[in-house]
């Protein structure tokens, strides 16, 4: 995974509320095993038409919007558990997701695959949404060391697991973090086996 540190990009924003995993990457496109093309069918149906047509009407095929950023209402990645949520938003090149709420398997998810979601109040979302859909060129800076969001709306701290931000801050998914600990782990051993 890459490392994630810090963050300064504009933001696309989708206002819509309940998006569940089925809209983040339809369940037809679950066939493949490994994390590459998924971002080629995120949001899939709300991008294109059955014909397979551009959406024009929805934001990520508005010009205007563009970034690694991304803006959702509230409840974002709620529904069935599946990973390919994660890996389609990663693949398209979100590296950040900001919500009043994300479900908890989601988010799971997403700290597992590189991908930092950041919680904030309502009241703050949606005052950041206006803001960005109103100006596009606005931009946001993450800083996950200090764990904080600073946009126009105002500067806010935010929350992670610290073995999450760890992982994150240096590129590790869960055996990144282990290799990374190896020669601790065999100096551990050694004494075990020396007792």
């Amino acid at each position: 995974m890459e490392k994630l540190t810090t963050i300064l990009s504009t933001a696309i924003p989708l206002p819509t509320e309940n998006v569940d995993t089925d809209q983040i990457i339809p369940a037809r496109f679950l066939k493949a095993t490994d994390k590459q093309g998924f971002g080629d069918n995120l949001f899939r149906d709300w991008r294109f038409d059955k014909e397979g047509n551009i959406n024009k009407n929805f934001v990520l095929n508005d010009s205007r919007f563009s970034g690694n950023i991304l803006i959702a209402g509230n409840n974002f990645g709620c529904g069935s558990s599946r990973e390919h949520a994660a890996w389609a938003l990663a693949d398209y090149g979100f590296k950040v997701i900001i919500s009043s709420f994300f479900a908890d398997i989601f988010k799971g998810n997403a700290l597992n695959n590189g991908l930092l979601p950041i919680q904030v109040p309502e009241k703050y979302l949606n005052q950041l949404l206006a803001k960005v859909t109103e100006k596009p060129s606005t931009e946001l800076a993450v800083n996950l060391e200090q764990q904080t969001l600073k946009t126009p709306v105002g500067e806010i701290p935010f929350e992670i697991d610290p073995y999450k931000k760890t992982c994150l801050l240096n590129g590790y998914d869960d055996i990144d973090f282990l290799i990374s600990k190896k020669e601790k782990i065999e100096a551990f051993e050694t004494v075990r086996l020396s007792q």
